[in-house]
């Protein structure tokens, strides 16, 4: 039986392992494809005249760009911590993902500032051209939706990221189709600037959070859903050994963790060393907290006891290790 469960585990764990390997490939694949595909959007938006082309070929590089970034965040997920980067480099997606956002918006602003351009003095727009490349644009996107959106792990932030930029490649690809089906039709070229800030709205609307997000976590914000002063209100009423609770901080490495520190004064320093576990037992169960770092702060009395209170004070970081 128990060697039965084994294999079992083992089975399990090597799933994961695969898991995590496909959904890094096609997460790869995509970013080949969605890179390779914009230069034949670039070169159709210049030979055809049209913005919007453009606009949807700049979308499909920051969106190449993430989708490889998430695909170096699989590998380096995978990597040890080592002695300079303690974290491990889980914290590197966060910073690209932040450097990802702001080059979002610098492509929305020079879209923007061309579109303006244009309404002013309008070019001739190629509509034909402008239009099968956007179709075949949006035929890429939606096989790039469908692999990425077969068998993932829905609690992948990194591949929920990846659909999103994919989703507002489908619809960038659809405004430069409207548009040459416009232009095509009536003539109106201003549909194509006019479209194309929309596009340019598209990256700042998914840009937006994703730098407030990413620079919350890289100040070392609060993470969501916590609320040191309930915290630390329930630690003095749930654990009468403390006398009081200060020094908390509480942060997240790469979003999805949490990880406190803080200094209990406990009412008596001959057994405060007890008081540790309690609090972990509390941050754990109530507020889901695993990482704790927690410091005892014993008041000295006189020469003497100082140096108990040290000895504790160390004895209570072993103890945390």
């Amino acid at each position: 039986m128990s060697d039965h469960h084994h294999s079992h585990a083992g089975h399990d764990h090597d799933h994961a392992h695969v898991d995590g390997h496909s959904a890094q490939k096609k997460v790869g694949i995509a970013a080949l494809v969605t890179f390779l595909f914009m230069f034949a959007e670039v070169a159709g938006g210049l030979i055809s005249g049209s913005l919007a082309l453009l606009a949807d070929a700049a979308h499909m590089l920051t969106d190449a760009g993430s989708l490889l970034l998430a695909y170096i965040g699989y590998s380096l997920a995978r990597l040890p911590a080592d002695v300079n980067r303690t974290f491990g480099f889980s914290r590197f997606k966060v910073l690209a993902a932040f450097v990802n956002g702001l080059l979002l918006i610098a492509l929305g602003i020079w879209i923007i500032v061309e579109a303006i351009h244009r309404i002013m003095a309008p070019d001739p727009v190629l509509s034909g051209i402008m239009f099968w490349v956007a179709i075949i644009g949006l035929l890429v996107n939606v096989g790039l939706f469908f692999m990425l959106h077969s068998g993932h792990d829905h609690d992948d932030l990194n591949m929920k990221g990846a659909i999103l930029h994919v989703i507002g490649d489908m619809l960038g690809s659809v405004a430069a189709i409207v548009a040459a089906i416009v232009i095509w039709l009536s003539g109106w070229t201003l549909i194509d600037p006019i479209l194309s800030m929309l596009v340019a709205g598209l990256l700042f609307v998914s840009a937006v959070p994703v730098i407030r997000r990413s620079a919350h976590i890289l100040i070392q914000g609060t993470p969501e859903g916590i609320n040191l002063e309930a915290i630390a209100n329930e630690i003095r009423e749930e654990i009468p050994q403390i006398e009081d609770v200060h020094h908390m901080h509480a942060w997240s490495l790469t979003g999805q963790d949490k990880l406190v520190t803080l200094h209990v004064i406990p009412k008596d320093p001959a057994n405060a060393i007890d008081t540790i576990p309690l609090v972990r037992d509390l941050l754990k169960n109530r507020f889901g907290i695993d990482h704790a770092t927690i410091e005892l702060d014993v008041e000295p009395m006189d020469e003497c006891d100082m140096d108990i209170g040290s000895s504790a004070h160390s004895h209570g970081h072993h103890h945390h290790h």
